[in-house]
């Protein structure tokens, strides 16, 4: 990456060049902080007619000019002998244009090395189609015709511990070798294959792949039972990226001599800014962005096996069939029937549901026009984010084959530890993005969404993406964090507020906590809030309060049941909002009258749809 004196870095223009549309913002600094200043879009190019990404960067960035009223762009190229009126200091890009990165990972072990790799090519941004393993049921014959018919862009191959067999990845090496896999973009270069496992066996690797594939070696991305080392691994799928994959896609080689850094992929760069933010406040996160679709789910929390300085892991997971237009069938499959209509406050049957989802589908741009329309696609979305989140949760856990110390009641048991590193009582922040959490009507429904698919416990801190900056952020972030991290948190972020959630079961009605509220002005208010209640607190963005949770003897806060604790909460568009529903995961009344009548309460609480009545 290419030296930069921070310093003199007042103007940046950066852009994400998506599947269908090319956004750009211009950043400036404005006295001693940096400020997002304007924004523009143009569709993507990268396909016919035009089949040049960088004509769609250009219409982008001319509608920056032209709301800024300043020249950026001369004879298709960025100016950079800067002034008042024109010019800019650095120019940076990522893309998830022609379908983003598609991979392969393999390795030995599907449960121990195969997840690992698993890992590593989803922390780099990529799409695993599919996972290889020499314990995965299937034949070498069939694991090599599915190589051959999958084309990723892309294979990671991991296996063994350094100083281990060797015989088990050199047969994967060789079931690479024979599908002789062609490239999904291109056929005239070799596909990028990282051998990314044990050292011993590189010799052989070598000589079984050289001539069929384009290899990169590096470290091992589980070089021992104890350790994972991921970080080797993600940084050259980054690399075979840009040089291999982006460089077949029509125009990137222009653009890649365009930008003053590397292309990222969008994903991961998404998951880069959510790292600095985490590691520069000392938070634990979880960020989602949910599409048309895949949703995409990001966690940084602390764990013990962390091998980096502040003790975090990141993890990210793409539910590549859970989106809210071209996948809302497999949401609704996936979810069942009762799951979505739980979330609707009026009854409504069977058809009448699927016909929606039908209707969705074959008109996947389409907004809702009615309040029910809106009721009925955030329902779905509930269940979106819902699975998601479960399968993030499943695949976020620590390492697998690591032995660990047991006690006499341990003996018989002989399921393997699955623990995840998700602990949602020690999550600080919840991140949403997406269309239908980023431009809901109401930032209310959008708090509300979260709560219900996340189940947030204890005190967590509630955002929304303002207009999906963070693949822009990410980028700028490996060269200049302060600028992402001022951006990210003045002009991306949208704080909804504080969730206070206490963790237990009771019956509706019965006692759950007291809560007092203490304002900056010296203000207090005090209340008494049952179980299944919703109660929402006014305090405004940039606000700090004190707050005061007494729980009941069945209700624990994060200090144990029954136990007092004393926080300070952030305010927000919608404020702070006491959840006493409590059970995670909790269940809905299953009387249809009941349901739809707590429904109408917590709704109107929390002023999700002024004026419905039905």
């Amino acid at each position: 990456m290419a030296k930069f004196d921070k310093n003199k870095i007042t103007r940046i223009v950066a852009t994400d060049c998506g599947s269908t549309t090319t956004k750009a913002i211009l950043i400036e600094k404005q006295g001693d902080e940096y400020r997002l200043v304007t924004r523009g879009e143009a569709p993507t190019t990268v396909e016919a007619p035009v089949e040049d990404v960088t004509a769609g960067v250009l219409n982008a960035v001319t509608e920056l000019e032209e709301l800024r009223g300043i020249k950026i762009i001369e004879n298709g190229k960025f100016i950079k002998e800067k002034t008042d009126e024109k010019g800019i200091d650095l120019y940076i890009s990522t893309s998830s244009a022609g379908g983003g990165l598609q991979m392969m990972v393999a390795g030995v072990v599907k449960s121990m090395t195969a997840e690992s790799a698993a890992r590593a090519a989803l922390g780099a941004g990529a799409i695993v189609m599919d996972t290889i393993a020499n314990n995965d049921g299937r034949r070498p014959h069939e694991k090599i015709q599915r190589i051959r018919n999958l084309r990723p862009d892309m294979i990671l191959l991991s296996g063994g511990v350094d100083g281990g067999t060797i015989k088990h990845v050199t047969e994967l090496g060789e079931i690479i070798a024979a599908a002789d896999p062609r490239p999904r973009l291109g056929s005239s270069y070799k596909l990028p294959v990282i051998y990314a496992g044990n050292k011993d066996a590189i010799g052989e690797i070598e000589e079984i792949l050289k001539e069929k594939v384009s290899l990169d070696i590096t470290d091992n991305l589980r070089p021992t039972m104890e350790r994972e080392n991921l970080m080797p691994s993600r940084l050259k799928i980054q690399v075979q990226f840009l040089e291999h994959v982006m460089a077949q896609a029509p125009g990137y080689k222009k653009l890649m001599k365009m930008t003053d850094v590397d292309i990222m992929p969008t994903p991961g760069a998404v998951g880069k800014i959510m790292e600095t933010i985490a590691d520069i406040h000392n938070i634990e996160v979880v960020g989602v962005d949910i599409g048309g679709a895949t949703t995409d789910v990001f966690s940084v929390f602390k764990s013990d096996e962390a091998e980096n300085e502040k003790g975090t892991i990141f993890n990210r997971t793409v539910s590549a069939n859970l989106g809210m237009s071209y996948s809302i069938s497999n949401v609704f499959t996936e979810a069942g029937l009762d799951n979505v209509l739980r979330w609707i406050p009026f009854k409504m049957d069977e058809a009448e549901l699927r016909n929606k989802v039908k209707n969705k589908m074959i008109r996947p741009t389409t907004i809702p026009s009615l309040l029910e329309e809106l009721m009925f696609e955030q329902a779905i979305a509930r269940e979106a984010l819902r699975l998601s989140f479960e399968q993030h949760k499943s695949l976020a856990v620590g390492l697998k084959g690591v032995q660990k110390q047991r006690t006499v009641s341990d003996m018989f048991c002989q399921e393997e530890e699955n623990l995840t590193l998700v602990n949602m009582i020690n999550l600080d922040m919840i991140i949403g993005s997406g269309g239908v959490l980023s431009h809901a009507p109401r930032r209310n429904q959008s708090a509300m969404m979260l709560i219900d698919s996340f189940l947030p416990e204890g005190i967590t801190t509630l955002t929304v993406d303002s207009i999906f900056m963070m693949p822009q952020l990410g980028v700028l972030s490996e060269v200049h964090p302060e600028a992402a991290t001022q951006v990210f948190e003045k002009d991306c972020l949208i704080y909804l507020g504080t969730c206070v959630a206490p963790v237990g079961n009771s019956k509706y009605g019965k006692p759950c906590v007291e809560v007092s509220l203490k304002y900056k002005d010296g203000k207090e208010e005090k209340a008494s809030i049952p179980f299944g209640e919703i109660k929402v607190f006014p305090l405004g963005i940039c606000e700090i309060a004190s707050i005061t949770v007494i729980p009941t003897k069945e209700f624990d806060m994060g200090a144990g049941k029954g136990n007092e604790v004393v926080s300070k909460v952030h305010g927000g568009t919608v404020g702070v909002i006491v959840d006493t529903r409590g059970r995670r995961p909790f269940n809905l009344p299953e009387s249809s009258e009941e349901r739809i009548k707590s429904l109408k309460k917590w709704y109107t609480e929390m002023s999700l749809y002024p004026g419905f009545e039905r």
